[in-house]
């Protein structure tokens, strides 16, 4: 199953499991750790984490969920920040990794991550989430499960500078021009311009638009509607399986780069004239590793195409013209933009 990033009250998410970023001694304490003690019912979670009575930095615990949506709460001691010469690194790792191990062994089907550390800890922020998407996704890789990492506002959540600088810049150079035709005023951060479910409505229309004019052509002789049928050019899915032979992949290793669920995965393998979302489409460009004309191609099969009037086929842009496909690293990129992510 896939990995999502979202802005929620950890305390509210109904996945199976939360995780709680515990100190040592599993005792109440203040932020993420302090708002699930209260909502879960701090006397009964606190009786149950004293009979525990410890928790090793970077190991991992289970206890019931109480009052909270989850039914377990996955308790996790992060380790504070000394510098970075204090194997910050793998603790930090450790408690993702120990808490995945933790849910798995418990059967559960989905799991969600505060960014551990990174409140009172003190841990870098972008240290922190790079951590946390790398120990997630390598779990991801060979264990099928739903995992949230849930941040509470846009400030506890930090992209690396250079990422960040690199895709504004590209942005400033793509997107706003194209903006300027549209509305006087128009800049990259004004996102608001266009709902995302706009975006689908407007790509469509404009194939279907397409597709009328390339019709309205007078033909050269007439066809019988069998044969006519029988030459229609691929579909998506036909092409997406054409090209997973292709590059040598195999259906695992193409659904989990693209940050799909097998159940997904299996209808569209199943159904020829399955239609994809966009963010599914592009999900699986990303993860065949196209380039910008085959991420294109693959794309109108499903009726869609990539526009630079629009934020997030800019970002996706930038993405393949710079030959990144950490599909991962693109969803962070996407969420700190405020856009739609893609794959989940």
């Amino acid at each position: 199953m896939p990995f999502e990033i979202i802005r929620n009250d950890i305390t509210k998410m109904k996945a199976d499991a939360i995780v709680n970023a515990a100190n040592p001694s599993l005792k109440m304490g203040g932020g993420v750790c302090g708002a699930i003690f209260t909502v879960a019912g701090a006397v009964n979670l606190q009786k149950e984490c004293d009979s525990i009575g410890h928790c090793d930095v970077g190991q991992a615990v289970m206890t019931k969920g109480y009052l909270l949506p989850s039914k377990y709460i996955i308790h996790t001691a992060g380790p504070v920040w000394k510098g970075g010469d204090h194997q910050e690194d793998e603790l930090l790792s450790s408690c993702y990794r120990n808490s995945l191990k933790l849910a798995l062994n418990h059967k559960l089907h989905s799991i969600a991550f505060p960014l551990i550390s990174s409140g009172i800890y003190g841990y870098p922020k972008e240290s922190a989430l790079q951590i946390a998407v790398s120990t997630i996704s390598e779990f991801l890789k060979t264990s099928d499960m739903m995992v949230y990492l849930v941040v509470y506002d846009k400030t506890s959540f930090v992209l690396s500078e250079k990422l960040v600088s690199s895709v504004s810049r590209f942005i400033d150079e793509h997107y706003v021009d194209e903006m300027k035709l549209l509305r006087p005023s128009g800049r990259f951060n004004q996102i608001e311009d266009l709902r995302y479910e706009e975006i689908e409505a407007l790509d469509q229309d404009r194939n279907f638009k397409l597709s009328m004019e390339v019709s309205a052509k007078p033909a050269r002789s007439k066809k019988e509607l069998g044969n006519v049928i029988s030459d229609l050019d691929e579909s998506f899915s036909e092409m997406l399986l054409r090209v997973i032979d292709e590059k040598d992949l195999n259906d695992v290793t193409t659904y989990k780069k693209a940050n799909i669920d097998r159940k997904l995965f299996s209808k569209i393998r199943s159904n020829r004239d399955y239609k994809p979302s966009k963010v599914t489409a592009v999900a699986f460009a990303i993860a065949l590793e196209l380039n910008i004309d085959e991420t294109g191609d693959l794309l109108l099969k499903a009726g869609y195409a990539l526009s630079r009037s629009l934020l997030f086929d800019v970002i996706i842009e930038y993405f393949i013209n710079e030959g990144l496909y950490d599909i991962f690293e693109i969803n962070a990129t996407l969420f700190h933009f405020e856009q739609p992510l893609i794959g989940a």
